[in-house]
């Protein structure tokens, strides 16, 4: 899943699986996880805006940012820390 290098990056093509993260356009909470996301070496993930789709808003409502692989979750405020955790999980 990742690159022996000093930072290690996350890679779907190269792992099997994209990650998605969840969030609202013009969102600066949204804007802080990618940043994180950038720092733990996630540079490909997909994007999921939850205006205009009833069942998102419904689910994630005011609690975007969230990064989510099949039906994990980690729900904002997340550090870098928490995010490269996490990845070792689905390792």
């Amino acid at each position: 899943m990742f690159q022996s290098a000093k930072i290690k990056l996350y890679d779907a093509k190269f792992s099997g699986f994209m990650l998605r993260l969840i969030q609202r356009d013009e969102c600066e909470l949204c804007d802080q996880a990618w940043e994180i996301l950038h720092q733990a070496g996630i540079r490909d993930f997909e994007s999921i805006y939850i205006e205009g789709d009833n069942h998102l808003e419904q689910r994630y409502g005011n609690s975007v940012p969230v990064l989510c692989w099949q039906e994990m979750e980690l729900h904002w405020p997340f550090t870098l820390q928490q995010v490269q955790d996490w990845l070792k999980v689905l390792a």
